[in-house]
């Protein structure tokens, strides 16, 4: 069978826009087409929050989305897609299924649908939107993608668009009936229905080709030119029946023939009146009389077709201006925040199914890591190793390896480790290629990146008294499941505990009056992470291995701001993981912390600005020392120093580069 020239070349994903269970015709075209052209199909779906409310409204329905489509997915065949590395070039957003690594769900939140989808396309560079209309099209009224005409949305599309209105009917015929004129609408609507047979061995297309009788010899002649030149492509496909008449009514002579087929394939006509409507039917304005009259008149699946227009310059301009929260206006920077916390902000129980995490972890060829960093936590580190190692690597291997890096403890902290049998590492003693080692979780994080091999990096802290499972795999999912995002840090509640006493609220006091203030006030792209200071985070090797990390109470801080610069807001994500009961810290503590992590703010503004707020700024804090009876003051030096990013380390690259060769060898 000829599949045709334009399928075969066309790049990028196939989207589907559903927003109802019944609209089954739509993604049953996009399957087709999918298979087709050998592209990954992405299912969308797009929340749309009122003026006045926040698009953060729109989290907890997303997330529901989110598993309505994946239970749709759960139900389909996994796609071939093309062999080439532009196979997956587009794909950079959705979760995508176990088995089914070429089939995504994707969802927006935003103020009006149409606009969540086009910007979708371009983001994903896609080949094709394929939209489910309504299956009730009323004619007097204006047919709308949300509250965005249609015929607007059509001339502003970034990509080749398929509207499809699909109807249930006991008996179908199950040919396809493809009416053409000639042209790159005819060539596109060609490319739909010879996707469409490949679903049933038995279906054909019937061109059928409408001669003008009312149109004088010389226009006549004008008017066949385009078909005359698609014919040949006709001629070649052993599947096509062609037909052709003569007729003064174009429009009749189509829906005549159209009851015949299951799917009518069309291109969205000229406005012109249609001859079974009402002379200004906004529905004949909008698409031309003979989708009009079809959508009307016609019970079968309709196809109209729409070839692309080239995507407007000021879309990837804007897109580069917000990756710079200075260059953006209050209101667009609050939408921008609102957007991303509705569609980056997940919960654990979205990712409970391990079976699922594993498929899709091998699916993509990845392998994760867990990393322990630990300082005297002989009380709480064998309960934290115990409960992931039992759940995510002896039951189910979703953990490729779980590896304790230790600040030289001076309790059992890594006895306790090897009982356990896993890898214990002193980060003081690791990478001396590197110069001295340094004090800080932070350096423990960064020469952690040596010692870990996976792919996928996950950190949890291990004084954590209240450890389940979810602290991990709630980390890991958004990364398998949404290629766009690169870095996932974990929120929670988290109560404190007084003595004996454990109250719901007090924790995350650093959190609260130090760095969610400063990111609303230097940063405010970061200003809906919930918990920007969790110890409990993960990112994706190649993205870790390009970002600095500041040695101790920084590194969190410094990492956020250094993926937001890099990477933009959309590469972040956050998880609810629950709640989180561990051991808190003095205000003394606090205070350090604080004082640490303001530094660490202030140095990213001033090299973004390229002003000097620190420079001659004092590195040491005066504590506040109370004892006994006495009352006095303590001097202590607080001050990150700042690691390059270990890619830059010949060592670490060295090594990444042995251990390829060891991969490649075993492979071949």
């Amino acid at each position: 069978m000829n599949l045709g020239t334009g399928g075969s070349e066309r790049q990028g994903c196939i989207i589907v826009a559903l927003q109802q269970a019944e609209q089954g015709a739509a993604l049953q075209l996009a399957m087709a087409v999918a298979q087709a052209w050998g592209r990954p199909l992405a299912l969308a779906a797009t929340v749309e929050v009122d003026a006045e409310e926040s698009l953060s409204e729109g989290t907890i329905r997303a997330q529901e989305l989110r598993q309505q489509l994946g239970a749709l997915v759960a139900a389909l065949p996994d796609l071939a897609v093309v062999n080439s590395d532009d196979a997956t070039e587009g794909a950079n957003a959705g979760i995508a299924l176990p088995g089914k690594p070429n089939i995504r769900t994707v969802v927006r939140v935003g103020r009006e649908r149409w606009a969540e989808l086009h910007d979708l396309a371009v983001e994903e560079k896609a080949a094709l939107l394929v939209i489910a209309l309504d299956g009730q099209i009323d004619t007097n009224s204006p047919l709308l993608i949300g509250s965005t005409p249609i015929e607007q949305a059509l001339a502003d599309a970034p990509c080749d668009v398929v509207l499809v209105r699909g109807v249930a009917h006991e008996e179908q015929a199950g040919d396809v009936l493809l009416a053409v004129r000639g042209g790159p609408y005819a060539e596109l609507a060609l490319d739909i229905s010879e996707a469409l047979c490949r679903t049933d061995s038995d279906r054909m297309i019937t061109t059928l080709h409408v001669v003008r009788q009312d149109l004088p010899a010389a226009q006549q002649a004008y008017e066949e030119m385009p078909y005359s030149r698609f014919r040949a492509r006709l001629v070649a496909n052993r599947r096509v029946r062609r037909r052709q008449v003569a007729s003064r009514n174009v429009e009749q002579a189509v829906l005549g023939e159209a009851a015949r087929h299951e799917w009518i394939v069309l291109g969205v006509g000229a406005s012109e009146p249609s001859k079974s409507l009402p002379g200004n039917s906004p529905l004949s304005k909008a698409l031309g009389p003979i989708p009009a009259a079809a959508l009307v008149n016609v019970p079968r699946n309709i196809a109209l077709v729409k070839t692309r227009r080239p995507v407007a310059p000021e879309i990837s301009q804007y897109r580069a201006a917000t990756t710079n929260s200075f260059a953006l206006d209050p209101e667009t920077l609050s939408l921008l925040v609102d957007k991303w916390f509705a569609e980056n902000t997940f919960h654990a129980n979205e990712f409970r199914d391990l079976d699922r995490l594993v498929a899709m972890k091998r699916s993509q060829g990845l392998t994760i890591s867990l990393g322990l960093p630990a300082l005297n936590e002989a009380a709480t580190v064998g309960k934290v190793i115990s409960v992931l190692k039992d759940a995510l690597q002896d039951r189910v291997p979703l953990l490729d390896e779980i590896v304790l890096i230790d600040s030289n403890s001076e309790d059992r902290t890594r006895e306790i480790g090897s009982e356990w049998g896993i890898p214990v590492y002193i980060h003081q003693q690791t990478l001396p290629e590197a110069g001295a080692a340094l004090h800080g979780k932070g350096e423990a994080l960064w020469k952690s990146l040596h010692l870990l091999k996976g792919d996928i990096i996950v950190w949890v802290d291990t004084d954590i008294t209240n450890m389940t499972p979810q602290f991990v795999y709630g980390l890991v999912g958004p990364l398998l499941a949404e290629p766009r995002i690169k870095y996932v840090k974990g929120y929670y509640r988290r109560p404190i505990k007084s003595g004996t006493i454990l109250a719901e609220e007090g924790g995350g006091r650093v959190t609260e009056l130090t760095a969610r203030p400063l990111f609303n006030l230097f940063y405010p792209q970061l200003s809906g992470l919930i918990q920007p200071l969790s110890g409990e985070y993960a990112g994706r090797r190649e993205v870790l291995e390009q970002l600095p990390f500041f040695s101790g109470y920084g590194v969190e801080t410094g990492l956020l701001i250094d993926m937001l610069e890099r990477y933009g807001l959309s590469a972040i994500g956050q998880v609810n993981l629950g709640q989180r009961i561990h051991r808190n810290q003095s205000l003394r503590a606090l205070s350090t912390m604080s004082f640490a992590i303001m530094q660490v703010i202030l140095e990213r503004v001033e090299q973004r600005r390229e002003i000097s707020l620190l420079a001659g700024i004092n590195r040491s804090m005066k504590l506040i020392k109370f004892a006994d009876d006495q009352l006095s003051l303590e001097l202590k030096a607080v001050h990150d120093s700042e690691r390059p990013p270990i890619a830059t380390i010949a060592a670490y690259s060295e090594a990444r580069e042995a251990s390829r060769l060891v991969v490649r060898k075993v492979e071949s």
